[in-house]
Protein backbone atom coordinates (compact mmCIF):
# COMPACT_ATOMS: atom_id res chain seq x y z
CA UNK A 1 0.00 0.00 0.00
CA UNK A 2 2.78 2.14 0.65
CA UNK A 3 4.28 1.76 -2.57
CA UNK A 4 1.32 2.54 -4.62
CA UNK A 5 0.64 5.76 -2.78
CA UNK A 6 4.36 6.81 -3.30
CA UNK A 7 4.30 5.79 -7.01
CA UNK A 8 0.63 7.67 -6.89
CA UNK A 9 2.00 10.76 -5.98
CA UNK A 10 4.91 10.78 -8.48
CA UNK A 11 2.54 10.01 -11.04
CA UNK A 12 0.67 12.48 -9.86
CA UNK A 13 3.20 15.53 -10.18
CA UNK A 14 4.15 14.17 -13.35
CA UNK A 15 0.77 14.68 -14.57
CA UNK A 16 0.73 18.13 -13.54
CA UNK A 17 3.88 18.75 -15.10
CA UNK A 18 2.90 17.02 -18.35
CA UNK A 19 -0.74 16.92 -19.15
CA UNK A 20 -0.45 15.99 -22.58
CA UNK A 21 1.29 12.75 -21.83
CA UNK A 22 -0.52 9.47 -20.01
CA UNK A 23 0.85 7.75 -17.43
CA UNK A 24 -0.57 4.57 -16.74
CA UNK A 25 0.76 2.43 -13.31
CA UNK A 26 1.60 -0.83 -15.14
CA UNK A 27 2.55 -3.02 -12.46
CA UNK A 28 2.48 -3.52 -8.86
CA UNK A 29 5.05 -6.54 -7.94
CA UNK A 30 6.31 -8.43 -5.20
CA UNK A 31 9.85 -8.10 -4.58
CA UNK A 32 12.08 -10.83 -3.04
CA UNK A 33 12.20 -8.65 0.49
CA UNK A 34 8.69 -8.43 0.41
CA UNK A 35 8.24 -12.37 0.11
CA UNK A 36 10.84 -13.66 2.98
CA UNK A 37 8.94 -12.07 5.89
CA UNK A 38 10.26 -14.53 8.48
CA UNK A 39 13.84 -14.15 8.63
CA UNK A 40 15.72 -9.83 9.63
CA UNK A 41 16.19 -7.62 6.48
CA UNK A 42 19.85 -7.69 7.74
CA UNK A 43 20.27 -11.76 7.49
CA UNK A 44 19.19 -11.77 4.05
CA UNK A 45 21.98 -10.21 2.94
CA UNK A 46 20.87 -9.20 -0.90
CA UNK A 47 21.91 -6.10 -2.08
CA UNK A 48 19.08 -5.74 -3.93
CA UNK A 49 16.38 -6.65 -2.03
CA UNK A 50 13.43 -4.66 -2.91
CA UNK A 51 14.59 -3.74 -6.24
CA UNK A 52 15.79 -6.30 -8.47
CA UNK A 53 12.40 -7.68 -9.75
CA UNK A 54 11.77 -4.12 -10.71
CA UNK A 55 14.78 -3.81 -12.29
CA UNK A 56 14.16 -6.60 -14.51
CA UNK A 57 11.15 -5.10 -15.74
CA UNK A 58 12.73 -2.10 -16.28
CA UNK A 59 15.74 -4.18 -18.34
CA UNK A 60 12.80 -5.34 -20.41
CA UNK A 61 11.15 -1.95 -21.23
CA UNK A 62 7.95 -3.14 -19.68
CA UNK A 63 7.91 -0.17 -17.64
CA UNK A 64 9.77 3.75 -18.28
CA UNK A 65 10.31 3.97 -14.60
CA UNK A 66 9.84 2.99 -11.23
CA UNK A 67 9.40 4.79 -7.98
CA UNK A 68 11.39 3.81 -5.06
CA UNK A 69 11.86 4.33 -1.46
CA UNK A 70 15.45 5.61 -1.89
CA UNK A 71 16.76 3.95 1.36
CA UNK A 72 16.52 0.68 -0.14
CA UNK A 73 18.36 1.50 -3.58
CA UNK A 74 22.31 0.14 -3.21
CA UNK A 75 25.15 3.26 -3.28
CA UNK A 76 26.06 1.01 -6.55
CA UNK A 77 23.34 0.50 -9.38
CA UNK A 78 23.36 -1.85 -11.79
CA UNK A 79 25.29 -1.02 -14.72
CA UNK A 80 22.20 0.83 -17.68
CA UNK A 81 20.13 2.39 -14.82
CA UNK A 82 20.32 5.62 -12.95
CA UNK A 83 18.54 7.41 -10.52
CA UNK A 84 16.65 10.15 -12.45
CA UNK A 85 15.10 11.91 -9.96
CA UNK A 86 14.74 12.82 -6.26
CA UNK A 87 11.94 14.20 -4.65
CA UNK A 88 11.19 16.29 -1.90
CA UNK A 89 12.18 14.69 1.36
CA UNK A 90 9.45 14.36 3.73
CA UNK A 91 10.72 14.59 7.42
CA UNK A 92 13.37 11.89 7.58
CA UNK A 93 13.24 11.10 11.25
CA UNK A 94 12.01 7.56 12.88
CA UNK A 95 9.00 7.64 14.72
CA UNK A 96 7.44 5.48 17.53
CA UNK A 97 3.90 4.53 17.33
CA UNK A 98 2.91 3.03 21.18
CA UNK A 99 0.23 -0.25 21.44
CA UNK A 100 -2.53 1.78 22.43
CA UNK A 101 -2.50 0.83 26.07
CA UNK A 102 0.93 3.30 26.32
CA UNK A 103 -0.67 6.01 24.44
CA UNK A 104 1.08 9.54 25.97
CA UNK A 105 4.45 7.94 27.37
CA UNK A 106 7.79 8.23 25.61
CA UNK A 107 10.18 5.66 25.61
CA UNK A 108 11.89 7.09 28.34
CA UNK A 109 8.90 6.51 30.64
CA UNK A 110 7.82 2.95 29.58
CA UNK A 111 8.27 -0.09 31.92
CA UNK A 112 11.42 -1.70 32.65
CA UNK A 113 11.92 -4.65 30.27
CA UNK A 114 9.22 -3.40 27.68
CA UNK A 115 10.06 -4.93 24.04
CA UNK A 116 10.27 -2.22 21.31
CA UNK A 117 9.88 -3.47 17.79
CA UNK A 118 12.29 -3.03 14.84
CA UNK A 119 13.87 -4.21 11.84
CA UNK A 120 16.41 -2.23 11.88
CA UNK A 121 20.31 -2.66 13.09
CA UNK A 122 20.89 1.33 12.72
CA UNK A 123 17.67 2.29 15.31
CA UNK A 124 18.50 -0.56 17.64
CA UNK A 125 22.21 0.09 18.24
CA UNK A 126 20.90 3.34 19.11
CA UNK A 127 18.43 2.92 21.18
CA UNK A 128 19.84 -0.08 23.19
CA UNK A 129 22.58 2.28 23.91
CA UNK A 130 19.99 5.24 24.96
CA UNK A 131 17.64 3.36 26.76
CA UNK A 132 19.53 0.24 28.37
CA UNK A 133 16.33 -0.73 30.21
CA UNK A 134 14.17 -1.75 27.31
CA UNK A 135 14.29 -5.04 25.11
CA UNK A 136 14.60 -4.43 20.80
CA UNK A 137 13.00 -7.74 18.89
CA UNK A 138 12.85 -8.04 15.24
CA UNK A 139 9.65 -6.67 13.37
CA UNK A 140 8.87 -7.82 9.67
CA UNK A 141 5.85 -7.13 7.34
CA UNK A 142 4.44 -3.89 5.64
CA UNK A 143 3.58 -1.48 7.63
CA UNK A 144 -0.51 -2.22 7.61
CA UNK A 145 1.08 -5.73 8.94
CA UNK A 146 3.73 -4.37 11.50
CA UNK A 147 1.08 -2.00 13.22
CA UNK A 148 -1.62 -4.50 13.21
CA UNK A 149 1.13 -6.94 15.27
CA UNK A 150 1.52 -4.35 17.68
CA UNK A 151 -2.21 -3.18 18.15
CA UNK A 152 -3.52 -6.64 17.68
CA UNK A 153 -1.02 -9.05 20.41
CA UNK A 154 0.94 -8.27 23.41
CA UNK A 155 3.93 -8.83 22.38
CA UNK A 156 5.59 -5.13 21.91
CA UNK A 157 5.12 -2.20 23.96
CA UNK A 158 6.26 0.26 21.21
CA UNK A 159 7.49 -0.10 17.46
CA UNK A 160 9.62 1.91 15.59
CA UNK A 161 8.77 3.45 12.11
CA UNK A 162 9.97 6.07 9.48
CA UNK A 163 7.81 8.89 10.51
CA UNK A 164 7.65 9.76 6.38
CA UNK A 165 5.72 6.02 5.77
CA UNK A 166 3.52 7.15 8.24
CA UNK A 167 2.64 10.27 7.40
CA UNK A 168 2.59 9.53 3.53
CA UNK A 169 0.14 6.48 4.79
CA UNK A 170 -2.18 9.27 6.40
CA UNK A 171 -1.07 7.58 10.12
CA UNK A 172 0.46 10.76 11.48
CA UNK A 173 -1.67 10.89 14.58
CA UNK A 174 0.11 6.94 15.47
CA UNK A 175 3.26 8.86 15.91
CA UNK A 176 3.51 8.95 19.45
CA UNK A 177 7.25 10.33 19.68
CA UNK A 178 9.66 11.91 17.17
CA UNK A 179 13.16 10.95 17.89
CA UNK A 180 15.41 13.39 17.43
CA UNK A 181 19.06 13.06 15.46
CA UNK A 182 20.31 13.45 19.12
CA UNK A 183 18.42 9.94 20.14
CA UNK A 184 18.67 8.12 17.06
CA UNK A 185 20.15 9.29 13.36
CA UNK A 186 18.36 8.41 10.78
CA UNK A 187 19.28 5.93 8.09
CA UNK A 188 20.92 7.20 4.39
CA UNK A 189 18.01 8.43 2.38
CA UNK A 190 15.21 7.64 4.24
CA UNK A 191 12.25 10.25 3.55
CA UNK A 192 13.09 10.41 -0.10
CA UNK A 193 11.67 8.77 -2.72
CA UNK A 194 13.76 7.77 -6.02
CA UNK A 195 13.05 7.66 -9.51
CA UNK A 196 14.66 5.16 -11.17
CA UNK A 197 15.13 4.77 -15.22
CA UNK A 198 17.15 3.30 -17.70
CA UNK A 199 20.35 5.48 -17.86
CA UNK A 200 20.30 6.08 -21.93
CA UNK A 201 16.88 6.46 -21.74
CA UNK A 202 17.25 10.60 -22.79
CA UNK A 203 13.84 11.38 -23.10
CA UNK A 204 12.53 9.83 -19.49
CA UNK A 205 15.31 10.99 -17.94
CA UNK A 206 14.84 14.56 -19.49
CA UNK A 207 11.04 14.48 -18.43
CA UNK A 208 11.82 12.98 -14.35
CA UNK A 209 14.57 15.40 -14.24
CA UNK A 210 12.00 18.22 -13.58
CA UNK A 211 10.76 16.16 -10.26
CA UNK A 212 14.45 16.92 -8.86
CA UNK A 213 14.18 18.98 -5.33
CA UNK A 214 17.94 20.34 -5.14
CA UNK A 215 18.24 20.66 -1.25
CA UNK A 216 17.40 16.77 -1.13
CA UNK A 217 19.85 16.18 -3.91
CA UNK A 218 22.37 17.06 -2.67
CA UNK A 219 21.93 16.05 0.83
CA UNK A 220 21.05 12.29 -0.23
CA UNK A 221 24.56 12.42 -2.60
CA UNK A 222 26.29 12.67 0.54
CA UNK A 223 24.68 10.38 2.85
CA UNK A 224 25.10 7.52 0.07
CA UNK A 225 28.91 8.44 -0.46
CA UNK A 226 29.58 8.34 2.83
CA UNK A 227 27.35 4.46 3.05
CA UNK A 228 29.10 3.73 -0.15
CA UNK A 229 32.88 4.70 0.84
CA UNK A 230 32.07 2.70 4.56
CA UNK A 231 30.83 -0.28 2.17
CA UNK A 232 27.43 -0.34 4.41
CA UNK A 233 24.20 -1.63 3.79
CA UNK A 234 21.31 -3.34 6.23
CA UNK A 235 23.65 -5.22 7.55
CA UNK A 236 25.22 -2.87 9.48
CA UNK A 237 24.12 0.04 11.88
CA UNK A 238 25.41 2.86 9.84
CA UNK A 239 23.68 6.80 10.59
CA UNK A 240 23.80 9.74 9.21
CA UNK A 241 21.59 13.94 9.65
CA UNK A 242 22.52 16.39 7.15
CA UNK A 243 21.65 19.86 6.83
CA UNK A 244 21.62 22.47 4.12
CA UNK A 245 21.87 26.25 5.85
CA UNK A 246 22.75 29.27 4.32
CA UNK A 247 24.56 27.38 1.09
CA UNK A 248 26.60 25.08 3.50
CA UNK A 249 25.73 21.30 3.90
CA UNK A 250 26.56 19.54 7.26
CA UNK A 251 27.05 15.89 7.15
CA UNK A 252 27.00 13.85 10.50
CA UNK A 253 28.03 10.35 9.84
CA UNK A 254 28.16 7.37 12.60
CA UNK A 255 29.18 3.70 12.75
CA UNK A 256 27.95 1.44 15.57
CA UNK A 257 28.29 -1.84 17.16
CA UNK A 258 25.04 -3.84 17.02
CA UNK A 259 24.48 -3.43 20.97
CA UNK A 260 25.47 0.39 20.59
CA UNK A 261 28.89 -0.19 23.16
CA UNK A 262 30.89 1.10 20.90
CA UNK A 263 30.21 3.88 18.53
CA UNK A 264 31.92 6.26 15.89
CA UNK A 265 30.55 9.92 15.01
CA UNK A 266 31.73 12.79 12.96
CA UNK A 267 30.36 16.34 11.39
CA UNK A 268 32.05 17.75 8.40
CA UNK A 269 30.60 20.80 6.23
CA UNK A 270 31.75 22.32 2.89
CA UNK A 271 30.29 24.94 0.60
CA UNK A 272 27.20 23.63 -2.21
CA UNK A 273 26.74 27.36 -3.09
CA UNK A 274 27.76 26.90 -6.91
CA UNK A 275 25.78 28.45 -9.93
CA UNK A 276 24.23 25.92 -12.51
CA UNK A 277 26.43 26.58 -15.36
CA UNK A 278 25.50 25.37 -18.99
CA UNK A 279 27.51 22.63 -20.05
CA UNK A 280 26.18 21.13 -22.93
CA UNK A 281 27.54 17.84 -24.02
CA UNK A 282 28.23 14.71 -22.32
CA UNK A 283 29.55 16.23 -18.85
CA UNK A 284 25.73 16.43 -18.11
CA UNK A 285 25.14 12.69 -17.43
CA UNK A 286 27.67 12.05 -15.21
CA UNK A 287 26.23 9.52 -12.20
CA UNK A 288 27.30 10.83 -8.39
CA UNK A 289 26.26 7.61 -6.56
CA UNK A 290 23.78 6.57 -9.08
CA UNK A 291 22.23 9.68 -9.59
CA UNK A 292 21.61 12.34 -12.81
CA UNK A 293 20.72 15.25 -11.69
CA UNK A 294 20.77 17.30 -14.72
CA UNK A 295 19.41 20.37 -12.77
CA UNK A 296 21.83 20.82 -9.85
CA UNK A 297 24.61 22.28 -10.02
CA UNK A 298 27.63 19.93 -11.17
CA UNK A 299 30.16 21.74 -8.72
CA UNK A 300 27.33 21.46 -5.82
CA UNK A 301 27.57 17.42 -6.34
CA UNK A 302 31.15 16.83 -6.65
CA UNK A 303 31.45 18.90 -3.52
CA UNK A 304 28.71 17.13 -1.77
CA UNK A 305 29.92 13.52 -3.04
CA UNK A 306 33.60 14.47 -1.79
CA UNK A 307 32.03 15.44 2.07
CA UNK A 308 30.47 11.81 2.37
CA UNK A 309 33.70 10.53 1.29
CA UNK A 310 35.89 12.40 3.73
CA UNK A 311 33.14 11.94 6.48
CA UNK A 312 33.26 8.13 5.94
CA UNK A 313 37.27 8.45 5.39
CA UNK A 314 37.69 9.94 8.98
CA UNK A 315 35.57 6.80 10.79
CA UNK A 316 37.59 4.39 8.81
CA UNK A 317 41.21 6.08 10.15
CA UNK A 318 39.64 5.92 14.00
CA UNK A 319 38.44 2.49 13.74
CA UNK A 320 35.63 2.13 12.06
CA UNK A 321 36.36 -0.58 9.65
CA UNK A 322 37.06 -2.87 12.62
CA UNK A 323 33.58 -1.76 14.41
CA UNK A 324 31.46 -2.50 11.01
CA UNK A 325 33.20 -5.81 10.34
CA UNK A 326 32.73 -7.09 14.17
CA UNK A 327 29.01 -5.85 14.05
CA UNK A 328 28.77 -7.49 10.18
CA UNK A 329 30.05 -11.14 11.62
CA UNK A 330 28.23 -11.09 14.82
CA UNK A 331 25.24 -10.48 12.64
CA UNK A 332 25.80 -13.23 10.21
CA UNK A 333 25.96 -15.42 13.29
CA UNK A 334 22.96 -14.38 14.93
Amino acid sequence: QLARIQTDSVVEMLRELYPELRFEIAVAMSTTGDKILDTALSKIGEKSLFTKELENALERNEVDLVVHSLKDLPTSLPPGFTIGAVCKRENPLDAVVFHPKNSGKTLSLLPEKSVIGTSSLRRAAQLKKKFPQLEFRDIRGNLNTRLKKLDEKEDFSAIILAAAGLKRMGWENRIGQLLSPEDCLYAVGQGALAVEVRAKDQEILNMVSALHDADTVLCCIAERAFMKRLEGGCSVPVAVNTMLKDGQLYLTGAVYSLDGSDSLKETMQTSVNYPQQNEDGPNDDVQHVGITARNVPAQAQEAAESLGVEVASLLLSKGAKHILSVARQLNDAR
